[in-house]
């Protein structure tokens, strides 16, 4: 049944909060596609959002940073708040709100631009780069965090969209991180991608792990395994359990848990 307090596992001493949602419902028109999900999202956790196709967790994710408003159809209700400000208040800038919050997609979608364009872009509209040194410095730091300097430091100038799927991605990633985000929510960042490019994917998730709260809604119960501290199963719209990954795993407490994570359904 829907709570309005956070479902947690036991014995699991809290981080800092980045993230608070209380009773969060959304709606598409009258069909609700969330129901009253509460969570807490920490700073120092991967959080992976499971559970099958259709239950709701990359319409969550969506609300995490109000992508849902470019829908015209859907309602947000409840309260999520960043750092104890609340997201959906008037005074919310949304477009700061997005860097703050920053969202890696399900298939790569780099700009049309150069792949140095692709990085300097977010941090020269949000005045975050006065020179082109200044730039510079962030374009190099930002591929570098997202483990692709190596790999394009010698074609900035090349189209971002010439490049691999899996460099594309973390193209993408590097253009978020360049804005200085708070939280990255990445919604299934490898379903596009083969096993190396995933795996390199998966080895940047941990390496970025603790600069930045990160959400990642996944498919594959392995990848959340391996990815993350704190896994919440979605079923129907409704936050089943969430707790840490090795509990829910191993031991899960709700029935529909371990149904899922054993394959009997989804």
């Amino acid at each position: 049944m829907p709570s309005s307090t956070p479902i947690e596992a036991e014995n699991v001493a809290p981080g800092e909060t980045k993230m608070r949602a209380r009773d969060v419902s959304v709606y598409y028109g009258k069909k609700k596609a969330i129901d009253e999900v509460s969570i807490d999202i920490f700073t120092e956790f991967v959080t992976a959002f499971i559970g099958p196709s259709g239950c709701g967790k990359s319409t969550f994710l969506r609300a995490l940073n109000r992508m849902n408003d470019t829908i015209s159809s859907a309602r947000v209700t409840g309260c999520i708040e960043l750092d104890g400000e609340d997201i959906y208040s008037s005074d919310m800038d949304v477009v700061q709100l997005r860097a703050r919050v920053g969202m890696v997609f399900q298939k790569p979608n780099p700009f049309p631009k150069s792949i140095y364009d692709n990085i300097a872009y977010g941090p020269k509209i949000h005045g975050l780069a006065q020179s082109k040194s200044d730039l510079d410095e962030v374009v190099e730091k930002s591929l570098r965090r997202a483990g692709l300097w190596e790999e394009v430091k010698d074609r900035l100038s090349d189209s971002g969209t010439a490049l691999s799927g899996g460099q594309q991605q973390r193209l993408c990633i590097a253009r978020a991180i360049a804005v200085e985000p708070e939280v990255i929510l990445m919604d299934e960042p490898c379903s596009a991608l083969d096993p190396i490019a995933t795996a390199k994917i998966e080895e940047l998730i941990d390496d970025l792990r603790g600069r930045y709260a990160i959400v990642i809604v996944t498919h594959s119960m392995q990848q959340a395994a391996r990815v993350s501290q704190r896994t919440a199963f979605f079923h129907l719209g409704n936050l089943i359990e969430y707790g840490q990954t090795s509990d829910i795993f191993t031991n899960p407490r709700e029935s529909r848990t371990q149904d899922y994570i054993t394959g009997r359904y989804g």
